[in-house]
């Protein structure tokens, strides 16, 4: 699995990494055996970060991992976690002793004393761009609670007033083959100010998996039923935003453009992979197949079958998606 650098910090990470949104909650039910599952053979096939949050399954995904790594000693994984999403979204909630009590849960829930990532989990624009965020955060490094910071963001104004920061390590943010715009200014603006750039949604919720039609249902509590309009959190984040069935056309369209012998999802994450300014791209995986079809797609990063792909993306975007997802996020 090809590595690279995690901004400014000296670590390398996999270029493809691993999403742990479904070891927590809002995808269905996933047992703790099937996500350790996940969790090893996305280890044993060269994946070296895991990204979580303290909400996935308030504190489940994060206890989950900090099990399964206590068992190996000098496993070399990062974890990224994220914080602030247990307090209503207003700027006045985001304060020093709010991170202090925050990544101390996650500390624990991790089992470590100081956790290697932590990225403000999508706040208002208003705590991206206080002075005050920013100086809470280098206190929290200063005193060993954590070793580097970074910012996951639902637009792309968002993510250019984090990469202005000097301290930040990476900006999080939705890219995909239905999320162009981040190509626009945030992926050249990352690698100028050499802040990382992990690629969340990669596969829109698994519009681009391939296998979903028209008369695919979700469970109840699948974020793909109760948010497709943005009820619960931002809709950006299902379906990255996408009409259900105009991604389904998409998809449709862009899997005739894949390279020989590869599927949909896996030239998906290439692809995202291979765009200059992005470190790592973390998909999903809710059972040991889909994790090792996840990594296994980083052996097609950069490969030349890829070009293809590329004008596909691009002209489908253009023609059904640009006017509807260019303007927002």
């Amino acid at each position: 699995m090809q590595q690279r650098t995690l901004g400014r910090t000296g670590r390398t990470v996999s270029v493809v990494g691993l999403g742990t949104w479904q070891l927590g909650a809002d995808w269905g039910d996933v047992s703790e055996d099937d996500a350790l599952a996940v969790l090893e053979a996305s280890a044993e096939a060269g994946v070296t970060l895991f990204d979580t949050a303290d909400v996935y399954g308030d504190g489940r995904s994060e206890s989950i991992i900090g099990r399964f790594l206590a068992a190996r000693p000098g496993h070399g994984i990062t974890v990224a976690t994220k914080m602030g999403r247990r307090v209503p979204q207003e700027p006045e909630n985001y304060t020093a002793g709010d991170f202090r009590a925050w990544t101390d849960r996650s500390r624990r829930n991790l089992g470590v004393d100081t956790l290697d990532l932590v990225q403000l989990h999508c706040p208002p624009s208003e705590v991206i761009e206080s002075d005050a965020t920013y100086d809470a955060l280098d206190d929290l490094v200063a005193t060993g609670a954590i070793a580097a910071y970074g910012v996951s963001v639902e637009t792309t104004a968002q993510a250019l007033a984090a990469i202005a920061r000097p301290n930040v390590t990476n900006v999080q943010i939705i890219v995909n083959p239905f999320r162009l715009k981040p190509l626009d200014e945030v992926l050249p603006a990352a690698a100028a100010a050499e802040v990382a750039v992990f690629a969340r949604v990669p596969l829109a919720s698994g519009l681009l998996s391939g296998h979903y039609s028209r008369d695919t249902e979700f469970a109840a509590d699948d974020h793909r039923s109760y948010n497709r309009n943005g009820e619960a959190f931002d809709r950006g984040e299902t379906f990255s935003g996408v009409d259900f069935e105009t991604g389904l056309a998409a998809a449709s369209e862009l899997t005739n453009a894949v390279p020989a012998g590869a599927t949909l999802p896996a030239a998906s994450l290439a692809w995202i992979a291979s765009l200059p300014g992005v470190t790592s791209v973390i998909p999903g995986a809710r059972n040991v197949r889909q994790a090792v079809a996840n990594a296994a797609a980083g052996d097609l990063v950069g490969t030349p079958g890829l070009s293809d792909f590329d004008a596909a993306v691009r002209d489908v975007y253009d023609r059904r998606l640009r006017a509807d997802i260019h303007p927002q996020w």
